[in-house]
């Protein structure tokens, strides 16, 4: 399968998904991204902007896994507004990828972000874990264990931001496993 994963990272939701796919990681921080090449050097990192390659190519893969950052949606949000920090607008950027996704995309899509401190604008396919889903795709309910990422990325066990926002590994198994031997079709 021909995969796009946008805001890559550190490729969280690409830790179990082997080697059997054609990857392409679009990241926009280098740092983050040389992070993700050294643990998945079979991929294509791409260093730039994931909403504009997305526009540019989404036609071009079988497969699109969207991550957009979640800092400005998260629960920590209010803590920081009520300590007089982090004062900002929520990035509606992820509602603008989902709208576009559920009227033009003719591939499989996920995009997937934290619960937000507010109510989702669009109603989510399925929450997994503490992640909310939006997808084409029919996903069964999950209950799943906590994933150990001290394993991952040289097992530092450190906790810099880009290790803590993560999808658990499991969660983006299981949802392209659901996938794998299928094609649209089957969904609809």
């Amino acid at each position: 399968m021909k995969i796009l994963n946008l805001f890559a990272g550190i490729g969280g939701n690409r830790t179990l998904w082997g080697n059997e796919h054609e990857i392409t990681a679009i990241e926009y921080d280098q740092k983050i991204a040389i992070l993700y090449q050294k643990e998945f050097p079979n991929d294509e990192i791409i260093i730039g902007d994931a909403y504009e390659y997305f526009l540019k190519y989404f036609k071009d893969f079988d497969l699109i896994w969207a991550s957009p950052p979640c800092q400005s949606h998260s629960r920590l949000v209010r803590t920081n507004i009520s300590q007089g920090q982090g004062i900002k607008y929520p990035d509606l950027r992820l509602y603008e990828l989902i709208i576009f996704c559920q009227n033009f995309c003719k591939s499989f899509y996920i995009i997937e972000n934290i619960i937000p401190y507010y109510k989702p604008l669009i109603r989510p396919t399925i929450k997994l874990g503490r992640h909310l889903i939006w997808t084409n795709i029919p996903i069964q309910p999950l209950k799943i264990k906590k994933f150990d990422f001290s394993k991952c990325n040289g097992g530092t066990g450190s906790s810099p931001k880009y290790m803590k926002n993560r999808i658990n590994p499991k969660i983006a198994k299981y949802i392209l496993d659901s996938i794998n031997t299928k094609t649209l079709e089957d969904f609809i």
